[in-house]
């Protein structure tokens, strides 16, 4: 039974719980041919905060995963084309919501003109990779969180 419908998610009763209903998400470890993380800094209105983050998105309708990574990371950021694999997908928490987050690296991305939505206000950010270690401990997003311990254990940062 549906308990509340918005615009971004809904609310159901599912075995006496209620459950956060959100659509899938892409998010993507994007590193460029100069070695260098981007990321983007955006408000959060929830959590009253501006976040450095991964670039990610919502998976729009049939798209796949793949797909919807690659849209967002060349809308927010201008990013595009390179060598991509899917390194895990995980719940951001299962406790109350049924949100699905698909990680993707990117590497040897050429860098393009980024053409955000309209109510997006992103700042684009790129760092080194040498510098991502150093980086962890500012970051409060989980998904990014999740990116970036990923890419420091991979690739022995």
């Amino acid at each position: 039974m549906t308990l509340y419908e918005g615009a971004i998610f809904r609310v159901e009763r599912r075995d006496g719980r209620d459950v956060v209903v959100h659509a899938p998400v892409a998010a993507v470890v994007a590193i460029d041919r100069e070695n260098r993380l981007t990321l983007v800094r955006q408000r959060r209105v929830p959590v009253d905060a501006s976040l450095l983050e991964l670039p990610a998105g919502f998976i729009d309708g049939d798209e796949s995963p793949l797909e919807a990574a690659r849209r967002e990371l060349a809308e927010e950021t201008g990013l595009h084309g390179g060598k991509w694999v899917e390194l895990m997908s995980f719940f951001t928490s299962a406790g109350f919501t049924d949100e699905r987050v698909h990680l993707f690296l990117a590497t040897g991305l050429a860098v393009g003109d980024a053409s955000p939505e309209e109510d997006e206000e992103l700042e684009v950010v790129r760092i080194p990779l040498a510098g991502v270690p150093g980086l962890i401990h500012e970051i409060a997003d989980a998904k990014t969180l999740i990116g970036l311990l990923l890419l420091v254990r991979d690739r022995h940062l």
